[in-house]
């Protein structure tokens, strides 16, 4: 099977009428969140699937879970002393290599990496700016990688990595344009800064007049700010995540995080990099924090929150709700596996 038909396939699934989730061997199975036990209750804002089997979390209180059996045991592989450091964005190469970020303001921000599988970690950067505020970051390959923080002097700013996050340095801010009053990054799921390909990269911001996503074609050293449509102008509103299956394709997602409050046109569409944006017909119902493309598909993206899971066939243009159980973040691997994770050490795979 092709990856093309792997991923009309799983999107056909998703989008079957249902039917009970479990009838016994004869019965059918409908496409669900099958909720895995982390064994812990802390918050994992923070998650990296490798594959079907593998899947790295972080979150609050300094923890890094990993699983290698697809989610029925998880390793409690937290770096040693963090506990009062506050994961929000692990970006993993596979079971045994990952990078973590740790949110927060001056030395509370920090990125770890490990070689083992989370046996050992090595901090390799410690922000010692106090008007730095790091939030996510993401990795073009293996090697190179950047961090974003908020703006500092105006400008956000960008953490470059060409050696797997062995080693770290903050890049010019020449080809960086100024920020608006108010704004910055949501470290809500790890996805306000995400690459595709070798050298594209997009930045999600909000808690302005007008909530933006910054592209750079060249890693980080220029960028260009555009505006969406999704609702800005409070502290609590803006693009809480985007998502891109190519250089020119892109979903962004968001709305006002408050539950007393409605998040209409919760998400976006982008066919030409970033540089529009159109307003989804159909959005979310409410307010989502995270977002991502099917494996292999060309038109669906599930996007989660707290109140819910949506699906979209058509390129984010319309979106219906799969389930309502509450997940901040979501990713999905190559081989058609998609996890989610958020509250109360909520962690789920999709099972059809």
């Amino acid at each position: 099977m092709t990856a093309g038909v792997c991923g009309l396939a799983l999107a056909a699934t998703l989008t079957a009428p249902a039917q009970a989730h479990d009838q016994g061997s004869g019965g059918g199975k409908t496409p669900h969140w099958e909720l895995k036990d982390s064994g812990t209750d802390v918050r994992f804002r923070g998650l990296s699937a490798v594959s079907r089997n593998t899947a790295w979390l972080a979150g609050s209180k300094g923890t890094v879970l990993r699983t290698a059996d697809g989610g029925r045991n998880w390793r409690n592989v937290s770096p040693p002393g963090a506990a009062e450091l506050e994961f929000r964005d692990i970006e993993a190469f596979d079971g045994r290599r990952a990078v973590v970020l740790a949110i927060g303001e001056g030395e509370a921000s920090r990125v770890f990496r490990t070689e083992d599988g989370g046996a050992t970690w090595t901090e390799s950067f410690r922000n010692t700016d106090a008007k730095a505020f790091y939030d996510c970051i993401t990795f073009f390959d293996s090697r190179h990688g950047l961090a974003m923080s908020d703006p500092v002097d105006g400008k956000f700013r960008i953490l470059s990595t060409r050696d797997g996050g062995r080693s770290w340095k903050v890049l010019p801010s020449a080809g960086m344009p100024a920020a608006q009053t108010g704004e910055a990054g949501f470290a809500a799921s790890g996805q306000c800064l995400v690459s595709s390909g070798p050298r594209d990269v997009w930045l999600a911001t909000g808690g302005a007049a007008r909530a933006r996503v910054l592209h750079s074609s060249d890693r980080g050293l220029t960028w260009t700010a555009t505006d969406t449509p999704i609702p800005a102008g409070d502290p609590a509103r803006g693009v809480f995540a985007v998502a891109f299956r190519d250089r020119t394709h892109g979903i962004a997602v968001g709305g006002d995080y408050r539950a007393d409050q409605a998040s209409p046109q919760a998400a976006a569409t982008s066919r030409d990099g970033g540089r529009t944006w159109t307003t989804a017909g159909t959005p979310p119902p409410a307010y989502r924090s995270g977002v991502t493309w099917l494996p292999h598909s060309r038109t669906s993206a599930l996007a989660v929150g707290p109140t819910g899971t949506d699906l979209t066939t058509d390129g984010g243009r319309t979106w219906r709700t799969l389930e309502t159980g509450s997940y901040d973040t979501v990713d999905c691997t190559p081989d058609r596996a998609c996890w989610a994770s958020g509250e109360k050490g909520r962690v789920a795979r999709l099972e059809r």
